[in-house]
């Protein structure tokens, strides 16, 4: 059985020296590749050189995280393309979208002016992501509706878009779906309190279902309350086979095939 975690951040387990025993337990937990997810320019070069480190396990993403949208975006977004020259090239463009549960509270004209820089960072990346044809990975919290719009304006291919840590309703599932597009799973479905999520999963069905642990965050049960790991996929695996009614052994096979043709790994 493998599972790939599509959505990781490897980052800080790499600054606190314990990837090594983080890969080793996502390895025996049946984790046998996954994404680690870029979110601004000082993560890039540290992630794209972990998957070139640990080949055929670790791949990357290269994208500006709303929530580091800062007053210098533009010079961060620049250099996003030149990854795709380099000998290891990202398998997406991302995370990047809009966050609107993060602006300040306390501070409305400044709130708004973070908001035009999210949406400009959002749309200079999908003109990338449209001219190099490649995956795109959206952040998208409070701001559903206005990320659709802005991916439907730049005339991307909806079938290359996943929304990651997918945490809406049927209702937004159905206009991914209609469009063609992928929302992926977090441990939240485990929650109690989520039963929106696992309502949409069901929507979305087994055969576009794609599994993540966004970690070190959103842990799943029964782990939840401590850091997340990508081993950890096999907690959310578990549970989203026996939502769906189907053998564990089927969803890992369907979930992989999938991830390995949406990123092209």
């Amino acid at each position: 059985m493998k599972l790939i975690d599509t959505h990781t951040h490897l980052d800080g387990f790499a600054r606190a020296g314990s990837l090594d025993a983080v890969l080793a337990r996502a390895r025996e937990a049946g984790v046998a590749e996954m994404v680690s997810i870029g979110t601004e320019s000082d993560d890039w070069m540290l992630i794209r050189d972990l998957a070139v480190a640990h080949p055929g396990v670790v791949h990357y993403s290269v994208g500006l995280h709303p929530c580091c949208v800062r007053e210098n975006w533009a010079d961060e977004v620049a250099q996003i393309e030149a990854f795709w020259s380099g000998a290891k090239k990202p398998v997406a463009i991302g995370e990047c979208g809009l966050d609107r549960f993060h602006l300040p509270k306390d501070d409305a004209a400044k709130a708004e002016q973070v908001l035009a820089w999210q949406k400009a960072a959002f749309e200079v990346q999908l003109s990338i992501a449209k001219r190099l044809e490649c995956p795109l990975v959206v952040h998208s919290r409070g701001a559903f509706a206005e990320s659709v719009a802005m991916i439907d304006a730049s005339g991307l291919d909806w079938t290359k878009v996943v929304f990651h840590c997918f945490s809406e309703g049927p209702a937004e599932m159905s206009e991914l779906l209609k469009r063609g597009a992928y929302g992926s799973v977090t441990g939240v479905v485990t929650y109690k309190n989520a039963e929106n999520v696992r309502e949409a999963a069901k929507m979305q069905g087994l055969a576009r279902l794609m599994l993540e642990t966004d970690a070190p965050y959103l842990t799943p049960v029964p782990h939840r309350g401590k850091p997340n790991e990508p081993a950890f996929t096999r907690h959310t695996a578990e549970y989203a086979a026996e939502l769906l009614g189907v053998s564990l052994a089927e969803l890992a096979e369907t979930t992989t095939k999938t991830a390995r043709g949406f990123f092209g790994i």
